[in-house]
């Protein structure tokens, strides 16, 4: 017959030897677990002479019982200590000086959206933002973009269904707060676009700014005044800007706006390829069309509309190469821009 006083001896001794979690599971494996050389104890019953077997299962039940309070003791212990040592390593000391932490700071495109919408606020802008995913008749056919328009080629457009797509620019903000609002209007429309097309100065997402007015007696003059004073403030107090003829589906006349090279003094540089001018936005009188589109009389009102790109204000205010680069999120590079 096994001896149980060896067992548990063996037992205690093996288990004094456990000092860690990984030793205590392997020790658990050996003795307690199904397979283990406690339950094997009962199998011995086989070989027992039928009057000790009542004594012997006594016995192997005594011993398991035993050694499953042995073990809960010491697993006890170790919770305990690891308790304690986790307590002593998370232990504050409350009269040491407290660690330094470097200040963030924001994102250029959003410090450089919050600069234009400061600009345009200071003229009684009002803010809107429309959705990224728009239809089509919101995002082309009431910007007098019809169906087989050749300037939809131009948009490189993400569809999403037959007639949903991420909005290729802001523009359609014109045409929900049209329909929302009577003139007199004067809104911003930032957000974030969406087009197939990708190198140094592109990217398929990109932040645009749209920028609407509606009233009476609207001109280019007033496009150009409200842009003078836009570009004086991004860039410089000699800043100026120039219009030149183009062509938007939802404005006419339309232009292109120049703003004079703010680091050459117009006299002709690298940024500004030695013509004086850098192009900064598109933008034109809103189109009759459009207009009528959202129920507005186009004899009484007139309106203006320009679309800016953040991204591109903001590589040229600081001189950035590549538009990637505003996506990385490279935290040398973002150290830059602290204000």
């Amino acid at each position: 017959m096994v001896n149980m006083d060896t067992i548990k001896s063996e037992y205690q001794a093996e288990l004094a030897l456990v000092t860690d979690a990984k030793q205590l599971g392997e020790f658990w494996t050996k003795y307690l677990s199904k397979s283990g050389q406690i339950q094997k104890l009962m199998g011995g019953i086989k070989s027992v002479p039928k009057e000790e077997k009542k004594a012997y299962g006594q016995a192997v039940n005594d011993v398991k019982n035993w050694a499953q309070a042995r073990y809960e003791e010491k697993k006890a212990e170790m919770d305990r200590q690891a308790m304690m040592a986790r307590y002593e390593q998370e232990t504050i000391d409350v009269t040491l000086p407290a660690s330094s932490v470097a200040a963030g700071n924001l994102h250029p495109l959003t410090s450089m959206k919050y600069e234009m919408i400061n600009v345009f606020a200071g003229m009684g802008f009002e803010i809107f933002e429309g959705p990224e995913i728009e239809d089509d008749d919101h995002n082309f056919t009431r910007l007098n973009v019809l169906k087989d328009h050749p300037s939809r080629d131009m948009q490189d457009t993400f569809w999403l269904t037959e007639d949903l797509l991420l909005r290729t620019h802001t523009s359609p903000g014109q045409i929900r707060v049209m329909d929302a609002k009577k003139p007199p209007i004067k809104v911003l429309v930032p957000g974030k676009v969406f087009r197939s097309d990708s190198d140094a100065t592109h990217s398929p997402m990109f932040t645009q700014m749209e920028g609407l007015v509606v009233d009476d007696h609207i001109t280019l003059g007033d496009l150009q005044g409200m842009l003078d004073q836009f570009v004086k403030a991004i860039f410089s107090d000699e800043a100026k800007t120039r219009l030149r003829p183009s062509y938007f589906p939802f404005t006419e006349p339309s232009v292109e706006v120049d703003v004079s090279c703010f680091k050459c003094g117009g006299k002709g540089c690298s940024l500004c390829k030695g013509t004086g001018w850098i192009e900064v936005l598109g933008g034109g009188i809103v189109n009759n069309k459009v207009l009528e589109n959202c129920g507005i009389d186009s004899f009484r009102y007139s309106g203006l509309a320009f679309g800016i790109g953040i991204e591109r204000i903001a590589m040229l205010k600081y001189g950035i190469n590549h538009m990637g680069k505003l996506f990385e999120n490279d935290i040398e590079f973002l150290k830059q821009f602290k204000a």
